[in-house]
């Protein structure tokens, strides 16, 4: 079943005899490296746990043992469904030993919506923290055969597994996690994301971010359950620094420990920086840190008005914008140097990627042309599981697009116009909401904001904007309108004003539009 997780195992020839010196790119095996130069050192800490690189290998292996005892590598699954903790990433990184994909499962989804991945991910054993058990207690899986509570029986699940003596070959093409997209444009789908692709990604962080050598210390906030948030839980140790890890957000406990811990690099979504932003000015001042490199946002786009307060509070010479997706990793990413330069821009192409966006009738556009983006690399995925059609039509000719519409500028620069699924048709017209929800960021009354399309008999669709206020009686439909007048073109003003509570997003920042559409 190896060569049904990859594409890659198509393209190696047949009975190709490969050199004595090559070495299969594994995660585990990185981290194994890492802990073999220091190994008392801390690897990573979540709060009053600490977990040793030595530890942190032994007990990956003992997870390994267990799961091999139960499940066979390379063709059986296995899915988690908790919160940030040390735990977590011993679990994912003891099953990818085993030749074991670990479905990531987003815990803050429902009941219905996590047996629906389980089933799909034909996960057998499933790890679950003590909120999610609660949440999934009367739920009947049709695969899964074991369910462990991490909080309660992790460590005897451990203890009685005995230490790893043999483990299977890891090929780097191998699926090293399952992450499932997040659904904001259809149902989830499984990501097959191998060794390879992860690895070679973190060495391009380290290039380009500067904040993953061992020296470092890095703040992992991010959900584990999303391909940024492990990424980024992963780089410090696997290049032998140090993560602490956050379960939960909380902007002043989020700046405290950035100054108490000496913390060096930190990832955020834009979320998390508004939050942080809206703190008091007193209390922001007495949580400056000195020792940051480097912030970096990625997951949603990051209006230009926070990035410009990023770097009032922060400094120069730290935020970098990042955009990529789940199937192909990291692809661009803006540098310290050009945020204030290249407006709402997601930067040049990552190191070992190429980019091109591509016209309807596909050709290369012109400067400045808007198309559907494209992008090759060595981080791809292997391919959405049990889904060749989609993955068929992810995939072209070793392109990558998972529907993004952009342009790139004289110099190469990108800018990500929207999601090709968002963009409205009004009057035989293209209309991108993102536009037009980037110019109402710069109103000084409106706090958040999201921008749909929906049916009109005259015009076929026309627009509507959910708005957020800072003070939501001080501001009007009329107010809005005026606004946009004075900002944009007559057919790009929307047509209905909806003022709402809160505009509703996933764990990583990303507008929930299916739920905005279905309501409207």
């Amino acid at each position: 079943m190896r060569c049904e997780y990859s594409t890659w195992t198509n393209r190696v020839k047949p009975n190709i005899q490969l050199p004595n010196t090559y070495r299969h790119l594994s995660i585990p095996e990185g981290i194994r490296s890492a802990m073999s130069r220091n190994p008392s050192k801390t690897a990573y800490k979540h709060g009053g746990k600490i977990r040793t690189y030595k530890d942190l290998v032994k007990r990956m292996d003992r997870i390994s043992s267990g799961l091999l005892h139960h499940l066979k590598p390379s063709e059986d699954h296995a899915a988690i469904v908790a919160s940030n903790s040390i735990e977590y990433m011993e679990i994912v990184l003891g099953a990818s030993q085993a030749g074991i994909p670990v479905a990531t499962v987003n815990p803050k989804l429902s009941g219905k919506e996590i047996k629906a991945i389980c089933d799909d991910a034909e996960a057998k054993i499933l790890f679950v923290d003590k909120a999610s058990y609660i949440t999934l207690e009367d739920i009947v899986f049709s695969t899964v055969e074991k369910i462990v509570v991490i909080e309660s029986e992790l460590e005897d699940w451990i203890m009685s597994s005995k230490p790893l003596t043999d483990s299977p070959v890891i090929m780097e093409w191998d699926v090293f996690t399952m992450p499932y997209t997040s659904g904001t444009t259809g149902e989830p789908k499984g990501v097959l994301v191998p060794h390879r692709s992860r690895i070679l990604t973190l060495f391009g962080m380290a290039v380009e971010y500067g904040c993953y050598s061992p020296d470092d210390r890095f703040l992992a906030i991010a959900p584990m359950c999303h391909g940024a948030g492990m990424i980024f839980s992963l780089a410090p140790i696997f290049f032998g620094g140090y993560a602490e890890i956050m379960d939960s957000f909380d902007p002043e406990i989020v700046l405290k420990t950035m100054k108490n811990e000496n913390i060096t690099g930190f990832f955020g979504v834009p979320t998390h920086f508004h939050g942080i932003l809206s703190l008091e000015q007193s209390i922001l001042n007495n949580s400056r840190s000195h020792q940051l490199k480097s912030i970096i946002s990625n997951a949603a786009a990051l209006p230009q008005q926070i990035k410009e307060q990023i770097i009032e509070h922060f400094g120069e010479g730290l935020l970098h914008e990042t955009y990529g997706s789940t199937e192909g990793g990291i692809i661009s990413n803006l540098r310290p140097g050009d945020q204030l330069k290249k407006l709402q821009c997601v930067g040049q192409a990552f190191p070992c990627t190429e980019i091109k966006t591509l016209t309807e009738s596909g050709k290369i556009c012109e400067p400045n042309e808007v198309g559907e983006l494209f992008s090759t690399s060595p981080y791809l995925f292997n391919g959405y599981w049990k889904r060749p059609d989609e993955t068929k039509e992810a995939l072209v000719d070793g392109w990558l697009t998972v529907g993004d519409m952009a342009r790139q500028d004289e110099d190469g620069y990108l800018y990500i116009v929207d999601r090709k699924k968002d963009m409205v048709i009004s009057g035989g017209v293209n209309i991108y909401p993102r536009e037009i929800e980037d110019v109402l960021y710069n109103h000084p009354n409106i706090e958040d904001v999201a921008v749909i399309g929906v049916p009109d008999e005259k015009w076929g669709e026309s627009l509507k904007a959910f708005i957020v206020a800072n003070n939501p009686d001080e501001l009007q439909s009329e107010d809005v309108l005026s606004f946009c007048e004075q900002n944009i073109s007559k057919i790009k003003i929307p047509k209905i004003i909806e003022f709402i509570d809160t505009i509703p997003r996933n764990a990583n920042g990303k507008v929930l539009k299916t739920v905005l559409k279905k309501d409207s």
